[in-house]
């Protein structure tokens, strides 16, 4: 089971659209996805159509990461009634907020880490919505994490932003986790036609080289639309929706190829580790 964070340390940058994006093109492929949803404002929930009643939440399972906990906090998304597939969402609360404090013990930050574990023959891939912040909530995803895909979009602070991500993931590799890696920037809201966009792109790629990840994705409404009505990227009609899930599709690519990540009717792939 391979586990990938989606961050951003700066909020507003499309964080959220970007985790619905991989987990459509995922579920299009046929890999079995969970989506964990540790952002308080538990948007990834809502974009994948769950039903909450009944049911534990993520809150539930960072105060007791049980196998049983874990099970009652995971629900099928909605997305199954577009076509099968196994498609998950350990469900997100706002009460996550509470394990938000900005000096985590270390018996918590491993306890996201203990939760997956109890379910790591059911799933290839795990997407990690993390919160917008490098307080205990995200480095309790990064510590359960393989990879960390960084959010940003070509403006004034995406530099910094991204740069101060990719320090952060480097002392958490070195000092916690030494699996976790960069699996690169991912620069979101892009307006192709923009000057200043076009600077910002080409001042990441001076400063981080290879990890700025291709393809940047442009800004388009028909994510926002597939998102406000509950559907998967892919099944969105319309020429733009079907572009955007194409650079989804490769961005997955990267992904499957850097966790060896089983895919259905598809060869292994090598590894980009080597």
């Amino acid at each position: 089971m391979h586990v990938l964070s989606v961050s951003s340390l700066k909020g507003g940058v499309g964080k959220t659209t970007v985790t619905l994006g991989l987990a459509s093109a995922a579920f299009s492929r046929g890999i079995r996805t969970l989506v964990v949803d540790l952002d308080p404002q538990s948007d990834v929930s809502t974009g994948l159509d769950i039903q909450i009643a009944g049911h534990l939440n993520v809150a539930d399972v960072l105060e007791n990461p049980k196998e049983k906990v874990v099970r009652q906090a995971i629900t099928a998304s909605g997305w199954t009634k577009v076509h099968p597939g196994v498609i998950d969402v350990l469900i997100g609360s706002p009460s996550a907020i509470n394990y938000d404090g900005p000096h985590p013990t270390v018996r918590d930050v491993w306890k996201l880490e203990e939760a997956l574990a109890a379910v790591e023959s059911d799933y290839d891939l795990v997407l990690i919505d993390c919160a917008p912040s490098l307080n205990a909530l995200t480095r309790t995803a990064w510590a359960a994490s393989d990879r960390v895909a960084v959010i940003t979009e070509p403006g004034l602070f995406s530099v910094a932003a991204a740069d101060r991500a990719l320090r952060a993931i480097e002392e958490i590799r070195r000092g916690l986790s030494p699996r976790l890696q960069p699996l690169g920037i991912v620069v979101n809201r892009v307006r192709p036609q923009s000057i200043e966009h076009q600077f910002r792109i080409k001042e990441l790629r001076d400063m981080f080289g290879p990890l700025v990840l291709s393809p940047q994705l442009p800004e388009r409404t028909s994510l926002q639309q597939a998102q406000g009505a509950a559907k998967p990227l892919h099944v969105w009609p319309g020429e733009s929706a079907q572009e955007l899930a194409s650079d989804f599709d490769q961005l997955l690519d990267r992904i499957v190829r850097a966790g060896r990540i089983p895919v259905p009717d598809e060869p292994d792939v090598p590894s980009d580790e080597e």
